[in-house]
């Protein structure tokens, strides 16, 4: 398809889904595939596609961009409304990012500002309804943790547009009982699924996997869970914006958003002289052209001109601004703001944004802080793991792998990170975003310019030239330290996320993984990982010796505590590695 589809939201594909007979569910995903070569044409706020070749029209209508209900969807084909051709445009577009509260997508500062005395007066209505909606939410967890186990036995080739559909249902019905978090978890997955499926070069597995976890924890827990957990559980469906004063803000960086989900855009980043982190953002149904674009579009904060871009190296004078929770600046009428004189990173406020030690930064965003680390590096060269290339630094001493922080051809996040290997030896400062994992490693957001002094780089949004930087150095030598095999737990949850049940039930010797794990004093995820094969070649026989289904409840569970156990050895691990 030439034109993107626009978003659309989970009830609606799932309802479209449900509708159609057997024999059309067994062949939606051959549909769906089929749609993808058709011609399609956008008018306003209305997409068509001619479905076949005696010019029928299928028409999406999607006011703001995103198709908010299934009779937005119509087709003129001669079997519609039952035809195929709804459900199938449906499963192929993007999965819409829908406010339970609004029924509109909530991307960023776009969404609208929750004030801080509403958000008291729900959450003293939501403390009044808790006992009511107690029985509502369990059976809605219950719903999204099957429907998640079904993904997670089938793997993504068998996670066809059917499944997609029932775990977008569960998410839907987990909104309406007062469950956001596990409805976002689970189009989470849907998300990633298609994108792996798609074959999207921006997919990565830990994604996925990530996604799976979340929406099979929260699945899992919630109908246990009491008090403040329950409420963690539960999630919020928007950040209260509160009232913040008049503030005095320095650009740092912008960063490029582009979403499997179909939104895209820029955030920024700025700092006020304490050195506390806000953001403005710009995030609206599109793609990679609007991610790559946003950059040179006006920020949406009073009357200021400035673009994202000029924003990231000037300063802001915010008067009446609110503010969420995780520092996003809100956009709202009483808000104005001012262009200002921005700052060095090597001047001074933003200067002591690197003076804070790293062990203490890493510590911040393992507890839930934000991510951002702010370093002092040097270029070593470049290594090629499976995921692409990776920039070697030293840090103080510390091997340190830099990342890609997006893989899609459109930005230059991957070409830039190539072309800084040619500045071994000078020693950069960088804003980076923690990457969990039993080394030092992060993706690599910001730069210093090797050779143009005074000038940063955003690497998701500017490009390097190879006539700006210098001659390739020699090699710096940086020693890559043992770790423990926790990739043996690790790369078993993977493969489960990635080919299924199926996958792990095949016979062999696991006794040799799970001893080196027991050498390395991993005896419990050796214990973990025991228990997930067993798990994976459970097959129960009926009276008569045949194989009955296997269980994917327990799976999902062996699976479950398989990765939370691998997330926390590696966020141990990782504030080890960053000690130094």
């Amino acid at each position: 398809m030439s034109v993107e589809l626009p978003a659309v939201a989970p009830a609606a594909t799932a309802e479209l889904v449900a509708a159609l007979s057997p024999r059309l569910r067994k062949r939606l995903d051959a549909g769906i595939a089929k749609l993808a070569d058709r011609p399609v044409v956008r008018d306003g706020d209305t997409v068509r596609i001619t479905v076949d070749d005696e010019g029928s029209v299928l028409e999406l209508h999607a006011p703001e961009g995103v198709v908010t209900d299934a009779t937005a969807i119509r087709c003129g084909c001669l079997l519609a409304p039952d035809c195929l051709h709804r459900a199938a445009a449906a499963s192929a577009a993007p999965v819409a990012d829908v406010s339970e509260t609004t029924g509109k997508p909530a991307p960023g500062s776009s969404a609208p500002e929750a004030p801080a005395g509403a958000a008291a007066a729900a959450a003293a209505a939501a403390v009044a309804t808790e006992e009511s909606a107690a029985a509502p939410q369990h059976v809605a967890a219950q719903a999204v943790f099957a429907a998640a186990a079904a993904v997670l036995d089938a793997g993504t080739d068998g996670s066809g547009a059917v499944l997609q559909a029932e775990l977008l249902r569960a998410a839907h019905a987990a909104r309406l009982a007062g469950l956001p978090r596990a409805g976002t978890a689970a189009v989470s997955v849907v998300t990633a699924l298609r994108a792996a499926r798609a074959a999207d070069p921006a997919f990565r597995l830990p994604d996925l996997v990530a996604a799976l976890s979340e929406t099979l924890y929260v699945g899992h827990r919630v109908p246990f869970a009491t008090g403040p957990d329950l409420t963690g559980l539960r999630g919020t469906v928007r950040q209260p914006y509160a009232p913040d004063g008049s503030l005095r803000l320095y650009g740092l960086f912008s960063e490029p958003v582009l979403t499997a989900s179909g939104y895209a855009g820029a955030v920024t980043w700025t700092a006020d002289a304490d050195g506390r982190l806000y953001t403005v953002s710009d995030v609206a149904p599109g793609g990679a052209g609007r991610a790559a674009g946003a950059a040179d579009r006006a920020v949406r904060i009073g009357d200021t001109a400035l673009t994202h871009r000029e924003l990231s190296r000037a300063g802001l004078a915010v008067s009446g601004a609110t503010v969420s929770p995780t520092g996003r600046l809100g956009a709202g009428a009483g808000v104005r703001a001012v262009r200002a004189s921005g700052a060095d990173w090597r001047a001074e406020p933003l200067d002591r944004l690197w003076a804070v030690p790293v062990a203490e930064q890493v510590g911040r965003a393992l507890g839930g802080g934000h991510d951002l680390l702010f370093l002092e590096v040097t270029p070593a060269g470049v290594v090629r793991e499976a995921a692409g290339d990776c920039l070697l630094a030293d840090w103080g001493g510390v091997p340190l792998r830099l990342t890609a922080a997006h893989d899609h051809p459109a930005l230059p996040h991957r070409d830039n990170l190539r072309l800084l290997s040619a500045a071994r030896g000078s020693r950069l400062r960088v804003i980076a975003r923690l990457v969990p994992a039993p080394h030092a490693r992060a993706q690599l957001l910001a730069a210093e310019h090797p050779t143009i002094a005074g000038t940063r780089v955003d690497l998701g949004l500017d490009r390097l030239q190879h006539a700006d930087l210098p001659a390739p150095a020699p090699p710096t030598a940086v020693p890559t330290p043992e770790e423990a095999p926790l990739h043996l737990l690790r790369r078993r949850v993977e493969q489960a996320a990635s080919g299924g049940r199926r996958v792990l039930a095949f016979p062999g010797n696991r006794a040799v993984d799970t001893r080196r794990l027991h050498g390395h004093g991993l005896a419990t995820a050796g214990d973990i990982l025991d228990e997930l094969l067993a798990a994976a070649a459970d097959r129960s026989r009926d009276v008569f010796g045949r194989l009955l289904p296997a269980d994917p409840g327990r799976f999902a569970r062996a699976w479950l505590t398989a990765a939370r156990y691998a997330d926390e050895v590696d966020r141990a691990l990782c504030a080890a590695a960053w000690d130094g």
